[in-house]
């Protein structure tokens, strides 16, 4: 009996053992370091989207309402809706020669720069081609609808893009005809705005004077070497900058100077100002490609040459009494550097 009795108890020591064993909870397994998820790729839209942005130089775009502006502003007459169309028709116009551009020279990226939208194959020949005769069309619309004036420049403005991206890019024709059309684009918002362009020419004479600058020095950037086109660039800069500065002898009817003669009033220390912001914009790339022509430091000098494009176009303004204007045209640089940093897309081209 007392066997018997022992022997349950036993079982029942170890049937408790064994169950409190089983619910006691089992350490978990050292787990390994934990490793950050990879980033995922783009979707087809948004890279879709990226080269396209890329094949049309979004950020240079911020370069481009300042011409219409200034141009508005050496006509005398303050931007409306008809400057707002010139500066639609002009941004159509610039975004068609990029197209066009990339469709033109689809053969020569294919060795020099491969990773393009066109070459990569990431945007089709045939799109880039349509696109820019779209956006032409688009262009001389919109110029239309701010008067027979505004056609009349945008017409040979068009003209001009078409054959500087299919038949003078690589002549010695090449800058001129990209500077012409810089200050075709300039007087497109002065027939737009004040119905003429005669009092808005010097103003794109000395707009496309720079642009023929950069141009010239545009066309060794991807392989370098040249000394003497910045060093023009870097002077003409300097002679823009001084001219720039002086005070204009005869303002737009409307627009007499407020201060004394012979002492600088508000508009003549805010042109001084934009005039120095100009200079600093270009020179010291020019300066850096003129002493070390590389590639990558020539493409820094074209670059800051663009950008320095918004500065010059809102000293014009200033210069003609606007200064509303050129305060207006002066934000469009800051506006223009976040863009690109948001768009990941810091390097602008005009080639």
């Amino acid at each position: 009996m007392s066997r018997t009795a022992a022997a349950a108890r036993a079982a029942s020591s170890r049937a408790g053992t064994t169950g409190e064993q089983d619910a006691a909870p089992r350490s978990a397994p050292p787990s390994a370091p934990s490793t950050p998820a990879a980033p995922r790729p783009p979707g087809p839209r948004t890279a879709r989207a990226g080269a396209w942005a890329e094949l049309l130089r979004l950020p240079a775009l911020f370069t481009v309402p300042g011409d219409a502006l200034a141009g508005a502003a050496a006509a005398g007459a303050r931007p409306g809706p008809r400057t707002l169309l010139a500066i639609g028709s002009s941004l159509c116009l610039y975004e068609a020669g990029m197209a066009l551009n990339d469709w033109a020279d689809r053969a020569e990226d294919a060795v020099e720069r491969p990773h393009r939208p066109l070459p990569s194959g990431r945007i089709r020949p045939a799109a880039a081609l349509t696109a820019a005769g779209v956006l032409t069309g688009a262009g001389l619309a919109l110029a239309a609808g701010a008067g027979r004036p505004a056609l009349a420049v945008a017409t040979p403005l068009a003209a001009t893009v078409w054959a500087y991206d299919l038949a003078l890019k690589h002549t010695p024709a090449g800058p001129a005809a990209m500077a012409a059309a810089r200050g075709l684009d300039l007087l497109l918002g002065a027939a737009a705005t004040g119905g003429g362009t005669r009092a808005a020419l010097p103003s794109a004479a000395l707009l496309g004077s720079h642009t023929l600058a950069v141009t010239a020095v545009s066309r060794r950037e991807t392989t370098g070497g040249s000394v003497l086109a910045p060093l023009a660039a870097l002077a003409t800069t300097g002679a823009l900058t001084g001219y720039v500065a002086r005070r204009r002898t005869r303002l737009p009817a409307g627009r007499r100077a407020a201060a004394a003669p012979g002492l600088p009033g508000p508009t003549g220390v805010l042109t001084a100002a934009l005039g120095a912001a100009y200079a600093a914009t270009a020179a010291r790339p020019y300066f850096h490609a003129a002493l070390n022509p590389s590639p990558p430091l020539t493409q820094r000098a074209v670059g800051g040459g663009i950008r320095a494009t918004i500065p010059l176009q809102a000293a014009l303004a200033a210069r003609s009494g606007a200064s509303a204007t050129a305060l207006l045209t002066a934000a469009l640089a800051p506006a223009g550097r976040l863009f690109a940093r948001r768009a990941a897309m810091r390097k602008v081209s005009i080639t």
